[in-house]
């Protein structure tokens, strides 16, 4: 029976994954087990019990495993920014100064943002950062999954989230990243389970994840190669 190790990764990359796990299984004659959650989601989850062989996660839930004793290192995958899309063929606002983006939001009768992921979470603290909080109360849709479905199925007219998980809904155009100056990075980074029954083969996945010869399909997804 062929080896399998298990995946622990969060949504943001899932596009990166589902690309290099299938060659990788044919080089390896192995298995690649793959469970996609929020990165806190999945941190909430191996708080509970649950392992694998690798985590891909943001770097900061990377640095606490380590801490915790459940990670032995990290490795640095990709740099991920916060986008907004809109239904396909919708108008897009524009976003591309900090005023025109405050304006834009307060123009938007609905905004979605994620519950637990990254982007989500920042979100919620830059509308707070520019005193929209109160204004966009009525307005704001939050749950977890790709919120740009929501964008699609016109359930919300401006859909903020990771645009590597935007592209991974269909149905929607992506109007562009945060500006700069509201941009907010997050590093995406995997490590390998401590308690691994498969560290050679969950070091081998990674060291392929991390490769330079996978730039070009980091930037494809939507992300900047760390």
């Amino acid at each position: 029976m062929a080896s399998e190790i298990r995946v622990l990764s969060t949504i943001g990359m899932r596009t990166v994954v589902e690309a290099l796990a299938p060659p990788f299984e044919r080089a390896n004659d192995c298995s690649v087990a793959r469970i996609y959650d929020s990165s806190i989601a999945l941190m909430q989850r191996i708080a509970r019990g649950e392992s694998g062989d690798a985590a891909v996660v943001t770097a900061a839930a990377i640095d606490a495993l380590i801490a915790q004793g459940k990670v032995a290192a990290r490795v640095d995958l990709a740099r991920s920014f916060v986008g907004i899309a809109v239904r396909r063929g919708a108008p897009r606002p524009d976003i591309a100064t900090a005023e025109a983006f405050r304006n834009a939001m307060l123009a938007a009768t609905s905004v979605a943002r994620s519950k637990t992921g990254a982007s989500g979470l920042y979100f919620a603290s830059l509308i707070e950062r520019l005193g929209l909080a109160e204004a966009m109360k009525t307005k704001l849709i939050v749950q977890d999954g790709l919120v740009g479905k929501l964008a699609a199925r016109g359930a919300c007219e401006i859909a903020v989230q990771q645009i590597s998980e935007l592209m991974q809904a269909d149905g929607i155009d992506i109007v562009g990243p945060l500006p700069e100056a509201l941009q907010h990075v997050t590093v995406f980074s995997a490590g390998v389970f401590t308690a691994s029954q498969q560290v050679s083969l969950a070091r081998a996945f990674i060291t392929d994840l991390a490769a330079p010869a996978h730039a070009d399909l980091i930037r494809q997804k939507g992300m900047e190669p760390a």
